[in-house]
């Protein structure tokens, strides 16, 4: 009872633990996402209460009177090191940038021109007033529109990191945002940027149907042709389909080493990355050695593993003409056949159409319906015995295969040296590019562009990307919803994860209602509470084991006196006939007492 009770408060107090530890989880995950969030506010708002007091102050220079209330709540990044493009559209103009004039060949003249709306201007749900985009404005038409950088930036001995923001404000159906590096050319136009203009470098994101993808592709010259072929970097492992649907502003970075190497980023994470000449396709370098055009198989060559056994001969009993089935010779009539009744008749029922011809639609007749008298028979028409497999049916007879003791192997031509085989071993050496541009066809619009970075200092890159997305980032967190309404809206697009939710919910309380309130009770359990308000003999739980030990200690008492010396029992003998009675009395009067049956419970 004791050991019972201890336990029934062990688990008691575990369950309250387990009941704490699980509120003072939520609360802490709660009131960190608070302070988050918070924190994310206070950021936000220190950064514009202190762009607020530098306009102040430079307004209190100006005019020695009162300044006005400042109404600029977003500042422009500025790029503090060596770059060669950093265009953020925050003078709300599109200067320096060229809109193409020309048309697409090989379409219809009505969609061949580059007539789609670009727009500088904030986004439609923005977070921070005054900061200001190109905007892609037209559904279904081609867009071109492209700007000088200020120099042309060559491939040497220092890496090339590109950046820029997009926004899918309305969601992306069909279309590009992909970003091109325009190759340095003696002939480059920028009012005549087409698909067909050369670029060294192409990278971005690209949607059309489930297919999501994230380019990267750069054009290599062949060093003994002098040919253009593009090379395209190997798939993404990430699943990018949150960064085109959830219409937040994302940050997209190509850097581009001198060893070779590669790294694409999203949102300053890398979810791409390799070598140029181990990762891309088609592969930078031709193989060596390549397969002779000129080999031809000779006519001999046997390529077959298996022939069939010519020394086979068919068997004498093979019968190769008896049928694959046969009438059931042991079936018999069911009694109740209905042979004389069709199985199917006219419909009685069916009229003749008003507007049938005999001459055009032949002689009418009333469409079939099976036999309602055939309903409660067997079956009716004439019978006919069920077929069955024939055991004696074989097929056709084949001659069983062998190894073929001729076979030669799978012909191949034979391999030469490759004519047009190189070795680029420094495919980072590209063509230098001298402008950025946007050759684009979207069945989707409103798409946002911002912040766009080149430079060859990684360190300048990821401060512009701070001093940009990252204040987006600050300002779309801060008006995020809680993780409530996050986790709503979540099961919304995705409804399985309602499952999800109540079984984390449920299935902890569950295991802790059945852990902590459940078990097998003693059935000493309710002794000390139900017996001591009485004084009625209370049952014992360990009856048959006292009852051993009593008879155990009758037993040793037994032989004690069987132990004692003759003598003193004759002296004792005398002495106790008169009490003998007595003393037998008493000793069964001593054993029933020691019983634990007949124990009175002890008044506490």
């Amino acid at each position: 009872m004791i050991m019972y009770t201890c336990t029934m408060e062990l688990k008691m107090r575990l369950c309250v633990a387990l009941l704490s530890l699980s509120l003072c989880l939520g609360l802490m995950g709660h009131v960190r996402a608070q302070e988050e969030a918070d924190d994310v506010e206070m950021d936000v708002e220190d950064a514009i209460d202190d762009m607020r007091e530098e306009d102040v102050e430079e307004e209190e220079e100006k005019a020695p009177g009162p300044p006005p209330v400042p109404t600029v709540t977003y500042r422009a990044p500025e790029p503090m090191g060596e770059h060669y493009f950093a265009e953020s559209f925050d003078k709300g103009t599109l200067q320096g940038w060229v809109l193409s004039q020309a048309k697409k060949d090989g379409i219809d003249e009505e969609i061949a021109k580059y007539d789609g709306k670009w727009e500088v201007e904030e986004m439609k749900d923005t977070k921070l007033p005054g900061d200001k985009g190109l905007v892609l404005k037209s559904k279904a038409k081609h867009h071109a529109i492209s700007a000088l950088l200020l120099r042309p930036f060559t491939f040497d001995t220092k890496p090339l990191i590109v950046q820029y923001e997009v926004n899918f404000q309305t969601g992306i159906d069909c279309g590009g945002a992909y970003v091109k590096l325009l190759a340095q050319t003696p002939d480059l136009d920028l009012e005549e940027f087409v698909d067909k203009t050369p670029y060294t470098i192409m990278f971005g994101p690209d949607k059309c149907g489930e297919d999501y993808k994230l380019h990267f592709i750069f054009r290599h010259k062949n060093p003994k042709t002098g040919e253009f072929e593009e090379k395209h970097a190997k798939k993404p492992d990430a699943d990018l389909r949150t960064y085109y649907t959830d219409k937040k502003t994302h940050l997209y970075t190509l850097v581009l080493n001198p060893d070779n190497s590669f790294e694409i980023l999203i949102d300053q994470t890398v979810v791409n990355s390799g070598s140029l000449l181990n990762d891309m396709t088609p592969p930078i370098n031709p193989p060596a050695e390549i397969e002779d055009p000129d080999d031809h198989k000779p006519e001999d060559w046997d390529e077959r593993p298996k022939i069939q056994d010519p020394d086979s001969v068919k068997p004498e009993d093979w019968d190769e003409d008896a049928p694959a089935k046969i009438p059931d010779e042991d079936a018999v009539k069911p009694d109740g056949w209905l042979d004389e009744e069709p199985e199917y008749i006219g419909d009685p029922d069916a009229l003749k159409p008003e507007d049938w011809d005999e001459d055009m639609d032949g002689e009418w007749e009333a469409p079939q319906i099976p036999n309602p008298i055939c309903e409660t028979a067997p079956g009716c028409g004439p019978w006919e015995r069920p077929m069955i497999d024939n055991p004696n049916y074989k097929g056709k007879w084949k001659p069983p295969m062998i190894d073929n003791p001729n076979y030669q192997g799978v012909w191949k031509p034979r391999k030469i040296p490759n004519p047009d085989f190189f070795e680029d071993l420094h495919p980072f050496r590209m063509t230098p590019f001298s402008a950025v541009g946007l050759e684009l066809w979207s069945m989707s619009s409103d798409i946002f562009f911002d912040n766009f970075f080149v430079t060859s200092d990684r360190t300048v890159a990821e401060r512009w990307a701070a001093d940009g997305w990252g204040l987006k980032k600050a300002a779309e967190g801060a008006a995020e919803p809680g993780l409530v309404n996050q986790m709503i809206t979540a099961a919304e697009e995705r409804p399985w994860l309602w499952i999800v939710y109540v079984l984390t919910v449920a299935l902890p309380l569950v295991l802790i209602i059945v852990f902590c309130c459940t078990g097998k009770k003693s059935p000493a359990s309710t002794s000390a509470a139900e017996y001591k308000k009485t004084d009625a003999p209370q049952p014992d739980v360990k009856e048959e084991a006292e009852d051993e030990e009593a008879k155990e200690e009758e037993s040793e008492a037994k032989k004690s006196e069987e132990e004692d010396s003759p003598g003193e029992a004759e002296d004792a003998a005398g002495s106790d006939n008169k009490d003998g009675d007595t003393s037998n009395e008493k000793s069964e009067d001593d054993i029933l007492r020691r019983s634990p049956r007949n124990r009175k419970p002890r008044k506490d």
